[in-house]
Parts: C-alpha cells; structure tokens; sequence
C-alpha cells in the first residue's frame, strides 16, 4: 500500500469514527462474554448445589439451561457483531474508499 494513501486514510474522520465505533462495540462485546462465561465458572465452582437443584418434578437441573444459555449468548453476540459489522462498519469503509480515491 502506498504510504501516502495509508496517511490520508488515518488522517480521515470517517476513518477515525470508524475504529472508535468498532473499538467501543469490541470492548463491550467482549466484557459481556467474559462476564457471562466467568461467571458460569464461578457459579460452578462456589455454587453446584444451584446447579444441581431440579427443576419441578423431571431430572433436569438448573446447570442445563443455565449451560445452554452460555452456549446460545455467544452465538447471538456473534450474530449481533456480524450484523453490525454488515451494516455500520461496511457504510463506513465504503464511505472512506470512496473518500481515499
């Protein structure tokens, strides 16, 4: 890449909102899953007798859905940044291409 073309895309505002919108998304993102899978693993470790309590009268516990709710938060964030990532950030690239030509 031609180092003039790299300084005039840093030097973009558009540029700039773009890495701030993804940077803020990323980080948010992220504090979410480690919050969510941490505290799944703290919720195991100081707390099994939750885990293992029934649910009504059946032999599913409380550990199952709780699991399965870890499972299906990261495929629904991935979804979400995937989704925004389409949207947001591929208006914004297209805008700074357009911009850098």
């Amino acid at each position: 890449m031609d180092l003039k073309l790299a300084d005039k895309i840093k030097s973009s505002a558009t540029y700039r909102e773009l890495v701030r919108k993804r940077s803020r998304l990323g980080w948010t993102l992220t504090s979410l899953v480690l919050i969510v899978y941490y505290g799944y693993v703290l919720l195991i470790a100081f707390d099994k007798e939750l885990l293992a309590a029934q649910m009504g009268s059946g032999v599913m516990t409380w550990g199952m859905p709780i699991g399965l709710f870890v499972i299906v938060f990261t495929v629904a964030i991935s979804g979400f940044y995937v989704r925004r990532a389409n949207s947001t950030y591929d208006e914004l690239t297209d805008k700074i291409k357009r911009e850098a030509a």
